[in-house]
């Protein structure tokens, strides 16, 4: 499925195509290729066709549609969906069926967006490759012996490969803009509180939010807009009414001021990385940007800081998995305390555990002070060199992630060298604000390279104005993988 969401709802207004139609192929789609990408761990055919007849007859009476009237749609598992599995890629949640669906999938479902399945991602969303999976990873569709990043990896090729028309993701520190990056998407974090987190399954809840994955920058403006708002059962969404982000992506970037920071271009940027993102910043100048560079003082902290705050919160929030109530359970006969410790022990994998640990003893007594709350005082300053950046400019621009993707297995046995792949991403969650990725040129092996673009907290219309105006300036988004079954070659 090639199409933007605007190209396939003109082809249904005009009739070329039919919802049925459509997500017939889309399926017959995955059928080809996932057994290469393994984006998906279940798929929702049945009640997809049933929802695309709905939608058929709606329109054929002249019914009013929503904004996503037939427009398929990948979900990142570990989000809850009434009648799919919601695993987090996690033996300790294999085959857990939730009893409602999270906020935003009520609001994709109100707007009659096709639900296609649910997509792989690193174990918790702790990851940045998609190796963490229990189910195995998901492979970038430009080249499958490469990582399609995470932790939102099966979402991101979803897209990528013409699976799905948009996905949804979620963001911890980069887990939608880094795959984003790798699979040459768009993706984008909104503002902390932006979004309802009701239904996400916790990894770290101040600094998760939920995002859109799509194929342009107009098509993740509409998603977007669909699923930001206020919510009664998030009481961290805010009640901040979002504007259309649709009507506002046109206005371009003439006068707006874009700051560089010089920390981001640090050793161990791939040069062809920072090739690209100079390119883009000469497109931005011809577009009438004004360029700076600016100064982020705390950035070096930032790999430290949100891998204290996140593994406590990831601690506090796993704890509930125990094999008590719900999940895998341990067998054999077993007392309560080795029935926790065997549950756990079989249930989680290994780069969940490490986090579980790290952040038990970042909150153990007599270390908080020393870890926990000096990591929380050091986020503050990280937010403060933001604040005071946006007094002089609009929008920071970076790359996303400091290589293009690297190999499967190349990183899994360095822990410390994975976490770097975040570098540039963790800022923006640890600081609660929007960001995008977007593709913005591609490395001598023909692999994208990812724009970020960060805006001030709620300011994502002005993140998407300036995405798009770079995106209508250039091609890099119509590229696509050269990626090939054995039954389209």
């Amino acid at each position: 499925m090639e199409l933007s969401v605007q190209s396939l709802q003109e082809k249904y207004t005009s009739k070329e195509i039919s919802t049925v139609d459509c997500i017939k192929d889309v399926f017959q789609t995955i059928r080809d290729k996932d057994s290469h990408l393994k984006a998906f761990l279940a798929l929702n055919e049945a009640a997809s066709l049933k929802e695309a007849e709905r939608i058929d007859q709606k329109r054929a009476k002249g019914q009013s549609l929503g904004k996503l009237a037939g427009v398929p749609i990948a979900i990142k598992d570990n989000l809850m969906t009434i009648g799919m599995p919601t695993t987090c890629s996690s033996k300790i949640l294999e085959g857990y069926m939730s009893p409602y669906n999270a906020t935003v999938v009520e609001k994709l479902k109100a707007e009659d967006a096709i639900i296609i399945g649910k997509t792989n991602l690193d174990e918790f969303a702790m990851g940045s490759s998609t190796e963490n999976s229990a189910f195995g990873a998901s492979r970038n569709p430009w080249d499958i012996t490469r990582a399609p990043g995470g932790s939102s990896g099966g979402s991101a090729v979803a897209v990528a490969g013409d699976e799905v028309v948009l996905g949804l993701g979620s963001d911890t520190g980069g887990s939608i803009r880094q795959p984003a990056s790798f699979c040459g998407v768009v993706g984008m974090k909104p503002t902390y509180g932006r979004v309802s987190r009701y239904g996400l399954v916790a990894f770290a809840s101040s600094l998760d939010q939920i995002g859109p994955f799509s194929k342009n920058v107009r098509d993740a403006a509409l998603l977007l807009e669909v699923i930001s708002g206020k919510d009664p059962m998030d009481a961290t969404s805010v009640d901040k009414e979002p504007p259309l982000y649709t009507n506002a992506i046109e206005k371009g970037v003439k006068g707006v001021k874009i700051g560089v920071p010089k920390e981001y271009f640090i050793e161990g940027v791939d040069p062809e990385v920072k090739k690209s993102i100079k390119d883009t910043i000469d497109v931005y100048e011809k577009l009438g940007a004004h360029m700076s560079e600016i100064t982020l003082p705390h950035t070096e902290y930032c790999i430290a800081v949100y891998y204290i705050i996140a593994t406590a919160e990831a601690s506090s929030n796993l704890a509930r998995y125990d094999g008590v109530e719900y999940g895998y359970r341990a067998s054999g006969k077993l007392g309560l305390k080795d029935m926790y410790k065997e549950t756990r022990g079989q249930g989680f994998g290994p780069e969940v555990k490490r986090r579980i640990l790290l952040g038990t003893y970042a909150l153990s007594s007599g270390y908080y002070d020393a870890y926990y709350l000096k990591a929380q005082k050091a986020r503050t300053l990280i937010k403060q060199d933001f604040d005071k950046a946006f007094e002089a400019v609009d929008l920071v621009l970076t790359p996303t992630s400091p290589t293009t993707a690297f190999r499967l297995g190349e990183k899994t046995d360095d822990p410390l060298n994975m976490y770097l792949s975040d570098v540039f991403t963790i800022s923006a969650n640890l600081a609660g604000l929007p960001g995008i990725s977007l593709p913005c040129g591609f490395d001598k092996s023909g692999l994208p390279v990812g724009l970020q673009l960060l805006g001030r907290a709620f300011e994502e219309s002005a993140v998407l104005e300036a995405a798009h105006a770079y995106e209508q300036a250039t091609d890099h988004h119509k590229q696509k993988p050269k990626f090939e079954t054995e039954s389209s070659a």
